[in-house]
C-alpha cells in the first residue's frame, strides 16, 4: 500500500484508509466482535494504517470493536475518532460542540477503544451554538496534554475552517467526496490546500452504490439507513443507476471495477486525499486496495467526468433534517 502525509504536518498514512461506522449496524445488522477483527486485521495485513469511526456509531459500539481489533497492533495504526454529534434516549441526533461536551466525548472515547490517545480527533459536525474557535480551542488543551495528536474537522465550511485554523493546524478535513457528491471542488478542496489541511473523503463509492452491486432498492436489507436515502428511492435510484451502468462500460475496458475505478479517480484527484473507504467484507476490502495500484492518465479522467457529470446525479445527499 501506498503512502501519502495528511495536510503539510500531519501524519503518514495508507492512500486509503478503511471508513469502520459499517461495522455498528448502519448498513444492515452489526458484525460481531470476531467479523469486525478479522476483517480490521486484514486491513492492517494490506497496509491500511488510517481507520476512522466516531462516538455515535452504533453508538459507542464502534469504537469498543475498533479498540478490540487492534488490540496488540496498536502501534501499526492511525486512529481517528470524532465527537460533536450524539444520540438521544429516543434516538435522535443532536449537535453539542461544547469544550464540556467534548471533554466528556474524550474520556468516553479512550475507555471505549482501550487506548491512551487517539490520533486524529476530529469535530464531527459545527455547533452554530458553538464558535468553533471556542470548540477548536478546548480541543487544542488536549493535544497539549497527550490524549490527542492532531486535529480535524468534518463537514466544515471554508470560513470555519480558516477561523479553526487560526486557533490551531486542523490537520485533517473529513467530509463527503466521489464522483456522485462533488461539492468539495467548488472551494473546500482549495481553502484545505491552501491552509495545508489533508482531506479526507468519506463515502468515497457513494454509500455503495457506485459498486453497481445494487440493481434495486430490494438489494439493501430492511434496517438499511439507505433506505430513506432520497438517492436511493424512486426515480432517482434508476437515475443514478444509469450513470454507473456507464461508469461500469469505462472499468470493464480498463479491467477493472466500477468501484475500483472510483476509488482510483478520487486518489488522482490530489496527492492529500486519503478517502476512507468502508466495507464489512473481506473481498471488498481487497478489491478496494488494489484499486491504489490503478494508474489513470488525463484522457482517463477526461472520460471519467464525461461519463459521470455531476449535473446528472439525482436527489439530495441526505433526507430532510439528518447528516451523518
Amino acid at each position: 500500500m501506498k503512502t501519502r502525509r495528511l495536510g503539510k504536518s500531519g501524519p503518514v498514512v495508507s492512500s486509503q484508509g478503511l471508513g469502520c461506522m459499517g461495522l455498528a449496524g448502519v448498513y444492515g445488522p452489526a458484525s460481531t466482535q470476531a467479523e469486525a477483527s478479522t476483517l480490521i486485521g486484514r486491513a492492517l495485513d494490506l497496509g491500511v494504517t488510517l481507520f476512522d469511526t466516531a462516538e455515535l456509531y452504533g453508538p459507542h459500539l464502534n469504537e469498543r470493536q475498533l479498540g478490540a481489533a487492534l488490540s496488540g497492533r496498536r502501534d501499526e495504526a492511525v486512529v481517528a475518532t470524532k465527537f460533536g454529534i450524539y444520540m438521544t434516549e429516543d434516538r435522535k441526533m443532536r449537535l453539542d460542540g461544547s469544550p464540556a461536551r467534548m471533554r466528556r466525548s474524550i474520556e468516553g472515547s479512550l475507555s471505549r477503544l482501550g487506548m491512551d490517545h487517539v490520533d486524529i480527533y476530529y469535530l464531527h459536525r459545527v455547533d452554530p451554538k458553538v464558535p468553533v474557535e471556542d470548540t477548536v480551542g478546548a480541543m487544542a488543551e488536549l493535544v497539549s496534554e497527550g490524549k490527542v495528536r492532531f486535529l480535524g474537522l468534518s463537514e466544515a465550511t471554508p470560513d470555519e475552517l480558516r477561523r479553526a485554523h487560526a486557533v490551531h493546524p486542523i490537520t485533517a478535513l473529513q467530509s463527503e467526496y466521489s464522483l456522485w457528491t462533488r461539492d468539495p471542488e467548488d472551494q473546500i478542496l482549495q481553502t484545505a490546500s491552501g491552509l495545508g489541511t489533508g482531506f479526507v473523503p468519506f463515502s468515497p463509492l457513494g454509500r455503495g452504490f457506485l459498486s453497481g452491486e445494487l440493481r434495486s432498492i430490494d438489494d439493501l436489507p430492511a434496517d438499511d439507513f439507505r433506505r430513506g436515502n432520497p438517492r436511493f428511492q424512486g426515480a432517482n435510484f434508476q437515475k443514478n443507476l444509469d450513470l454507473v451502468r456507464t461508469l461500469e462500460t469505462l472499468a470493464a475496458a480498463k479491467g477493472v471495477s466500477s468501484a475500483q475505478l472510483a476509488l482510483a479517480w478520487l486518489l488522482a484527484q490530489g496527492d492529500s486525499i486519503v478517502p476512507i473507504p468502508g466495507t464489512r467484507r473481506l473481498g471488498t476490502l481487497e478489491a478496494n486496495v488494489a484499486a491504489s495500484e490503478i494508474s489513470l492518465t488525463p484522457a482517463d479522467l477526461q472520460l471519467i467526468d464525461a461519463a459521470f457529470p455531476r449535473e446528472r446525479v439525482a436527489g439530495a445527499r441526505y433526507p430532510v433534517g439528518r447528516a451523518q
